[in-house]
């Protein structure tokens, strides 16, 4: 059972990263692209 939970947080995981920019301009009520814009942008 601890396995199946296991896999299932990791599936939640994966599925979370691949949709990050949607999930946190949902959350932060901001578009997309501003979203996208921000998680790409170049750190020096």
């Amino acid at each position: 059972m601890g396995f199946l939970i296991f896999i299932l947080v990791v599936v939640l995981a994966v599925a979370a990263w691949k949709f990050r920019v949607p999930l946190m301009a949902k959350v932060l009520g901001q578009s997309q692209s501003r979203v996208n814009r921000s998680i790409n942008k170049r750190r020096d």
